[in-house]
């Protein structure tokens, strides 16, 4: 597959490191020759020194030829402009990142396809979802709701209290039981478990079940001591904080500190009222106690700064809040962070890199999502009509190693997976991946 992406950025540099270990033909464009030898030295990629915006190089670089043209410099007019330009040369698919959440709605995303552009992105945005999904359960690293709560994905750090520690999985998480463990981060190894294997004290777990059953999840897990969130303070009040308050559920009410005070005033007048606007540093501890921190259930720390917000959840949970979230830019950290216990990690270039992802796969791809903390992937993958996946009960599939279905919906329903299970075309199936290229993953689907 031919790829082309513009933009030797964060979004850039992460998708052309991850496609040029699948044996992808990546030609990466930008015009500052520092980053691109900083990524063209250690990678099987071709690099172009030149502006994406001009004809000439989308057309040296294949454009007319190619499968996927990817747009995320920091400029993004130039985004739209060469998606645009990509797809009149000849190149089958477009996908640009845009700053402005205008541009995202339905109708201008039907706009933007009229004009050869079929996919944007806006980073903030997706962030944003993925830190209000963790907030809605201060017992929860990660969660994930599938086809709108029919099945639910819970990362879940596990303590002493928790009631299924050091016993088989075949015994505590069998085929009639609510629940399957798809994964589990254990230190510094990732595990796929099997029947055998049990779950240890300070493993981060990651559970599939239905909505209806998260309280059985809760209790067993010993986590029903911890509040439900009701008042969050945020640090930073960026983009991806704005677009975090602007959809924060309605039962919660939200502070957000902010150390520029033009930005305050800007941030007072598009937020609305039940979000309190504090000018200030968010790790003054005295201003944290001022602003009623002994009160907050949950930390998001999202300023540009990576060390401020792992400090900042540090000095949170010191005060006595248990849900934090940190925004981790610099992939270097998020060991760092985990081996910390900061909580919930965001980072919006791994997001918007796993939403660009999907549009890689031939088969039906939902949905793709990066767990940072387990280094794994999970995907949501529709078989088609006569596939390997349908043909067999999923114990006879001979899936790779490294790799399990945690569950399917049916229609409407959630259902969790056992080895006596038969999939059937148009299933959505939730595949956990550990080091398998998801496109060894996809012929058992197509």
């Amino acid at each position: 597959m031919r790829i082309i992406i513009a933009g030797a950025y964060a979004i850039g540099t992460y998708l052309a490191k991850l496609l040029s270990r699948n044996n992808e033909d990546i030609t990466l464009i930008d015009e500052d020759a520092e980053r691109l030898t900083e990524i063209g030295e250690d990678y099987d990629l071709l690099t172009l020194e030149a502006n994406p915006g001009s004809i000439k190089t989308l057309k040296e670089a294949g454009a007319p030829d190619a499968d996927l043209y990817i747009a995320v410099t920091k400029d993004e007019a130039l985004n739209l402009n060469s998606c645009i330009l990509a797809k009149a040369l000849g190149a089958k698919k477009t996908v640009g990142k845009v700053d402005n959440p205008e541009y995202i709605d339905k109708d201008s995303q039907n706009f933007f396809r009229k004009l050869g552009i079929d996919s944007l992105i806006f980073p903030e945005r997706l962030a944003a979802q993925d830190i209000n999904d963790s907030l809605k359960m201060s017992w929860v690293r990660q969660r994930w709701d599938i086809h709108e709560g029919a099945l639910v994905m819970l990362g879940i750090k596990l303590r002493e209290s928790c009631q299924i520690l050091h016993q088989p999985l075949k015994d505590i998480s069998g085929p009639d039981d609510p629940y399957h463990i798809v994964a589990v981060r254990r230190k510094d190894q990732t595990i796929i478990p099997g029947g055998n294997d049990k779950l240890e004290d300070y493993d981060l777990a990651y559970f599939m079940t239905t909505e209806n059953y998260i309280p059985y999840i809760r209790k067993i897990v010993g986590k029903e001591s911890y509040e439900d969130v009701r008042n969050v303070m945020f640090m930073g009040g960026g983009e991806t904080a704005l677009s975090a308050l602007n959809t924060l559920p309605e039962d919660m009410k939200a502070k957000v500190i902010e150390s520029d005070e033009e930005r305050c005033e800007k941030l007072n007048e598009v937020l609305n009222k039940k979000t309190l606007v504090i000018h200030g540093d968010g790790r003054d501890i005295s201003l944290l106690q001022e602003e009623g921190i002994d009160n907050t259930q949950a930390f998001v720390a999202l300023t540009p700064n990576t060390e401020t917000n792992i400090l900042a959840c540090l000095t949170a949970k010191r005060l006595g809040v248990r849900k934090t979230v940190a925004m981790v830019e610099n992939i270097d950290y998020i060991g760092m962070a985990e081996n910390l216990d900061i909580g919930t990690l965001i980072n919006k270039q791994i997001i918007a890199a796993c939403h660009i992802y999907q549009m890689l796969l031939d088969a039906d791809v939902m949905d793709v999502r990066f767990l940072m903390n387990a280094n794994a992937d999970v995907a949501e993958f529709i078989p088609k009509k006569n596939s390997k996946i349908t043909r067999k009960r999923v114990k006879d599939v001979e899936l790779p190693k490294g790799v399990t279905i945690g569950g399917l919906i049916r229609g409407q329903e959630g259902m969790l997976v056992s080895g006596n299970t038969q999939i059937e075309p148009g299933d959505s199936v939730i595949v956990f991946c550990y080091h398998i290229n998801l496109k060894k993953i996809e012929k058992f689907f197509n």
